[in-house]
């Protein structure tokens, strides 16, 4: 899964996102650019509420790679 951040979200809107994983038993790898933050996530995400992520400030869209069978 992959979570990425707009532009103007503030450090309080990241660290927002950050909690809401780990609270979802999830891991992730921040990576910065020059314009946009995109948190890769890792862990089981099929229990992830993503209406729920989708919610928090900052965050502007996210993917959900479906698992493969």
């Amino acid at each position: 899964m992959l979570v990425i951040m707009k532009r103007k979200a503030t450090d309080s809107n990241l660290e927002q996102v950050k909690q809401f994983l780990v609270e979802q038993d999830c891991d992730f790898h921040q990576s910065t650019g020059a314009d946009r933050i995109i948190l890769g996530v890792v862990g089981d995400t099929s229990n992830i509420n993503c209406e729920s992520l989708k919610e928090i400030p900052g965050v502007l869209d996210f993917y959900k790679i479906p698992d493969e069978e």
